[in-house]
């Protein structure tokens, strides 16, 4: 039986067959897309919506918290980042609050853009035989 939707089958399978590091980068990517849209909503006066929007971001916030191991040191940066943009987000849910939602989204445009050079970092090999450094 065929799917009725090509665009979430589409979807369904990008995420299946994502590495857990690109699961991350679209984590980061639907929490930007989320506060955007909030964004637009609370210009508009649309705070319902906004509401809504603010908390499907926080809900990813949370998910990326509940995968942090902490056998690692740099986990309890992670944690304490989540944890204020997490607080952010209470504010400008209960104070429509356009400058906490700017910071919220340039502390999550900042990760995600780490989190890129990361992803691109791990891709290179470790041979530089064919850079400057290794001639």
């Amino acid at each position: 039986m065929a799917q009725k939707n090509p665009y979430a089958a589409y979807a369904t399978n990008k995420i299946a067959s994502a590495t857990p590091a690109e699961l991350t980068l679209m984590l980061y990517e639907g929490a930007i897309k989320f506060c955007n849209l909030a964004k637009i909503d609370m210009e508009k006066k649309e705070y319902g919506d906004s509401l809504g929007h603010v908390q499907r971001a926080r809900n990813i916030i949370v998910e990326l918290q509940s995968t942090l191991n902490f056998k690692y040191p740099v986990a309890k940066d992670f944690d304490n980042i989540y944890r204020y943009i997490s607080d952010l987000m209470i504010k400008v849910n209960r104070e429509h609050d356009m400058e906490a939602l700017e910071e919220i989204l340039t502390q999550l445009r900042d990760l995600r853009d780490i989190w890129k050079q990361v992803m691109k970092n791990a891709k290179m090999p470790n041979d530089n035989s064919g850079t400057a450094e290794g001639k």
